[in-house]
């Protein structure tokens, strides 16, 4: 059973029930559900996984009055619940994995993230925010929210960046995959620097990943999780096994080739977008193009690969 099903099911038999009997009048205010930090919460769970901060639990998020009124209660309440379910033993958990369930202000479980109680309202703000813990704040589920406020920050985070900063972001990346995997890689191998050459392509692999994340709108996750997040993207998920290739490949030729086919796939989806108008088949050519498409003009003023 994948992790996030186990939580859903132990709030379903064993949690709601102990909010139904011990408190009644505060349930409609408490939102429960499983999201942050975790395999389990993306859905990458394994039998390996399982080693440490895995097993039965949920959140349970208040408001900043609730979690002042009853916040403590209902954590020894949530303490006191069987930590075993289903077959399966009490949550292992590791140093470093202490507080990812449990009970939860709305507005510090966001700030803990992303820095922020509440969603960003500026350009600035969201310029701020690192990507990874966006994608922590915004994935996983939730069982329930009567008062609306967790679910509500969650929302306006899903719907993603402000439309001229995507645009940036994508110009920044596609100015770094054109800069370290369509003219440094084979540079470095033609200077007989292995060693830079590698730096090259993990620098392609990891901006390439994130470019396809920012054409689908969604937010890239921790670096382990990327690639395998590419199979549930609804565009160019296919491209995630050509990067699988990029990666086992030894031919540095052949390597060469895979980075200008993984280009072409995203020149492709830029020009679907309406981002470019496309004509080269090297990224950095389309950048100026994209950069004229930006309407604020504080990011129209950054640096090609700034965002």
């Amino acid at each position: 059973m994948k992790g996030l099903e186990l939580s859903r099911q132990y709030f379903e038999a064993v949690g709601l029930p102990m909010l139904e009997a011990q408190f009644a009048s505060e349930l409609p205010r408490i939102a429960a559900g499983l999201v942050g930090e975790g395999s389990e919460c993306f859905g990458f769970d394994d039998e390996i996984s399982r080693d440490h901060d895995w097993g039965p639990g949920f959140c349970l998020w208040l408001s900043e009055e609730d979690y002042a009124a009853f916040g403590a209660r209902l954590q020894a309440a949530y303490q006191a619940l069987p930590r075993s379910f289903a077959g399966f033993p009490p949550r292992s958990q590791s140093e470093q994995g202490d507080g990812r369930v449990g009970v939860f202000p709305v507005g510090a479980f966001y700030a803990r993230f992303i820095g922020l109680n509440r969603a960003p309202e500026t350009m600035r703000e969201w310029r701020a925010l690192p990507e990874s813990y966006l994608a922590t704040v915004t994935n996983g589920a939730v069982f329930r929210d009567g008062l609306g406020e967790f679910t509500a920050i969650r929302e306006k985070l899903l719907a993603f960046y402000p439309e001229d900063l995507r645009i940036k972001k994508i110009v920044a990346r596609a100015a770094i995959m054109a800069q370290s995997g369509q003219y440094n890689y084979v540079r470095c191998l033609r200077h007989n620097e292995p060693v830079a050459a590698q730096l090259a392509l993990a620098e392609f692999i990891k901006t390439g990943i994130s470019m396809i994340f920012l054409l689908n709108k969604r937010y890239t996750p921790y670096y382990k999780w990327c690639h395998r997040g590419l199979r549930s993207l609804p565009l160019l998920w296919e491209t995630g096994g050509r990067f699988a290739d990029l990666a086992t490949e030894t031919s540095g030729v052949r390597k060469a080739a895979l980075i200008e086919e993984i280009c072409a796939d995203v020149i492709g989806e830029l020009v679907r977008q309406g981002l470019t108008s496309g004509g080269s088949d090297f990224l950095l050519d389309l950048c100026p193009d994209m950069m004229a498409r930006i309407r604020d003009p504080e990011l129209r003023r950054l640096h090609i690969m700034a965002e």
